[in-house]
């Protein structure tokens, strides 16, 4: 009989995921770990064939990623290190559009879909949107990266964490009146959690979130300067912004400048996502590795479709708070970021 990837898992004590990723040299496994899945993998003989890679004889080689956008930094960003795990496995990828989630967004009818591809990937779009359920009910293996589904692997951050720490970063500087920028009304996971993270930071401090002082900014760079406008226009203005992304931060900065206020000096930004603008436009940011997050979703994906018996994960990538001067003047930024950084590093947030 031979070898299977459960056979290394069970006899390394590990998840068939985590055996995937350990013999590929991807992120996310503990150096220990691996070496130990290393020389199960060699005592066992195992070896990943490039056949099982192409997946098994009559299937497609054809994995369909299901994205809201593809233009936008976070969306490419994930389909870059989904894309990069798929080529070297030589396996094909079909990417649908489907728009905005805040909507309905226009996901693939199933006929489009039975057939074609051996699994699916879907990219931050909300559980309860419509027909998620029907294409699931297609029985293929499936990725969901940014939100969660029972039954299925799921690739997301801390949410909760990261926009407790973003929003508490604020709160250390000295700020009591502390606004938010949310996405849309129509709140995915990932949103609703990060305004939880907000409210508990906020909360624990003894500081009542202020709903007067809360705008939607709908992910975009022109809706973060327009709910930023907005909260400018109220009569007692926030002197710090946590953000939900780094579009809208930048956006929200725009409208800063435009007003002749000094981000950083006059009012603080911190925001969530380390898009690579974000060091040029000096964005205090809670970094999540969005192309790491890609190539995750895929090889866990990808050792599901090899063998059927691997266990779904919900698999946390860690994210790091990144101090800079949208949060603190220039001057500050250095000895702020040295002070926090540790707390505030991979893991905490």
């Amino acid at each position: 009989m031979s070898i299977t990837i459960r056979d290394v898992a069970e006899a390394a004590g590990v998840s068939t995921a985590t055996v995937s990723r350990a013999l590929r040299g991807l992120p996310h496994v503990d150096p220990e770990t691996r070496e130990r899945v290393r020389q199960v993998a060699a005592e066992l003989d195992y070896v990943v064939s490039p056949s099982a890679s192409r997946l098994a004889s009559g299937r497609t080689g054809t994995i369909a990623v299901i994205t809201p956008f593809i233009d936008r930094w976070f969306f490419s960003s994930v389909l870059s290190g989904v894309s990069d795990v798929l080529q070297e496995r030589d396996v094909d990828l079909l990417v649908f559009e489907v728009g905005d989630p805040g909507t309905n967004p226009g996901l693939p009818p199933e006929r489009r879909l039975r057939g074609r591809v051996d699994g699916l990937i879907v990219v931050t779009l909300p559980t309860d949107a419509m027909r998620v359920a029907d294409l699931l009910m297609l029985g293929l293996p499936t990725s969901f990266i940014g939100t969660t589904w029972e039954g299925s692997t799921s690739v997301t951050i801390d949410d909760i964490s990261a926009g407790r720490v973003a929003t508490q970063h604020l709160i250390n500087l000295g700020h009591k009146r502390i606004g938010m920028i949310s996405g849309r009304p129509r709140a995915s996971t990932s949103q609703s959690h990060r305004a939880q993270g907000y409210r508990e930071a906020m909360e624990g401090a003894g500081l009542a979130p202020d709903g007067s002082l809360e705008a939607y900014g709908y992910f975009s760079v022109q809706g973060g300067e327009d709910a930023m406008t907005a909260l400018l226009s109220r009569p007692n203005p926030p002197s710090a912004v946590f953000v939900m992304s780094d579009d809208m931060a930048f956006g929200a900065i725009r409208a800063l400048q435009r007003h002749g206020i000094r981000p950083g000096s006059d009012i603080a930004i911190a925001s969530i996502d380390g898009h690579e603008l974000a060091e040029l436009l000096d964005v205090t940011t809670v970094r999540q590795p969005v192309v790491d997050m890609g190539r995750t979703a895929a090889e866990a994906l990808l050792a599901r479709m090899v063998d059927d018996a691997t266990e779904p994960e919900e698999i946390i990538s860690p994210t790091t708070l990144i101090v800079r001067g949208s949060s603190v003047p220039q001057e500050r930024t250095a000895q702020v970021a040295g002070s926090q950084g540790r707390s505030a590093s991979s893991g905490d947030a």
